[in-house]
């Protein structure tokens, strides 16, 4: 599956709410995420594929259920809007998957804690993702759309500032 996104950084979550519920948005999503990123010791992932490899557990907190996926996930482009490629399954038992992962020679990161909720409006998903601390500071908004004109029109509904959208991924995010 390709993705194309944008982040909006220094949002104000409720504000962002608010305008959604205000278009007409519909909330979809309400989780708890722990994201486990998997690369070697010198970053063959990053370096080769300019990707990684995740280990993502989520609870929805509208139903309860909880899912377990391993996704590879790389950068394919990073102009206007990043497009990415993921590769990903459900696992059954993620703690077997991270020992066979670290077998294979891969090292189990520091786990990113996030709290996402999700909103559609028209095909435009708009989601307000809150990490931890330890990852990244500022809540933000992510939006995925199809087109470069979808994105415009994102940014004229919510009045989005267009300096603080960026196609940087969390990594480089956190490092700033």
């Amino acid at each position: 599956m390709k993705e194309k996104e944008v982040k909006v950084l220094n949002i104000d979550k409720e504000e962002i709410e608010r305008k959604l519920i205000n278009i007409g948005a519909n909330l979809i999503k309400d989780e708890n995420q722990i994201n486990y990123r998997f690369d070697t010791d010198d970053g063959f992932l990053k370096k080769t594929y300019n990707g990684y490899l995740r280990i993502r557990i989520t609870k929805n907190l509208l139903n309860g259920e909880v899912k377990h996926t391993l996704t590879f996930k790389r950068a394919l482009k990073r102009n206007t809007l990043r497009i990415n490629e993921e590769t990903e399954t459900e696992i059954s038992d993620w703690e077997s998957t991270a020992k066979i992962l670290v077998f294979l020679g891969y090292k189990q990161k520091r786990p990113g804690y996030k709290h996402r909720r999700s909103y559609k409006y028209d095909n435009i998903i708009f989601e307000i993702d809150t990490w931890d601390e330890d990852t990244y500071s500022k809540p933000y908004l992510e939006i995925e759309m199809n087109s470069e004109e979808d994105l415009e029109r994102a940014i004229l509904l919510l009045d989005l500032d267009r300096s603080q959208v960026t196609t940087k991924p969390i990594d480089e995010l956190s490092k700033e």
